[in-house]
């Protein structure tokens, strides 16, 4: 019997969001004082001004959302998404298949990089309390 993970196409969207939630639910299992995480910088090379614990709620924000689907946004947000959307209004006019592939490759580029952020997250955490892999 194969699993369900086998059952998908590797480059399956479905598999990519089940991929991003596992490594999210890690994550989380993993990190058991969050707070541990303020004021430590992600990547000390980046001008993010973002720490380890903002990271770490806005990855979980984000699973929520994979697993749950679209929630309200606060009003900066939703000001943010509509500028940005403005700024897509050309390629909105393009062939409906073309917007398809284009979001689609930016939705799987996204997922591995955020899935990423998590592993770096974890990793990081496990430094911090001491435990190394």
């Amino acid at each position: 019997m194969q699993s369900a993970d086998a059952k998908l196409s590797r480059s399956s969207l479905q598999l990519a969001l089940r991929r991003y939630s596992t490594v999210v639910h890690n994550m989380e299992q993993t990190v058991l004082l969050p707070s541990l995480l303020r004021d430590v910088p992600y990547d000390e090379g980046a001008d993010n001004s973002m720490d380890l614990y903002e990271y770490y709620l806005m990855l979980k924000a984000i699973k929520n959302t994979v697993e749950s689907g679209l929630i309200p946004h606060d009003d900066a947000k939703a000001k943010s998404q509509a500028a940005l959307h403005k700024g897509l209004e050309p390629l909105l006019e393009a062939e409906p298949e073309a917007i398809f592939h284009f979001h689609l490759r930016g939705l799987f580029t996204v997922m591995a990089t955020l899935g990423k952020k998590s592993q770096n997250l974890t990793e990081k955490y496990l430094d911090i309390i001491g435990i190394s892999r």
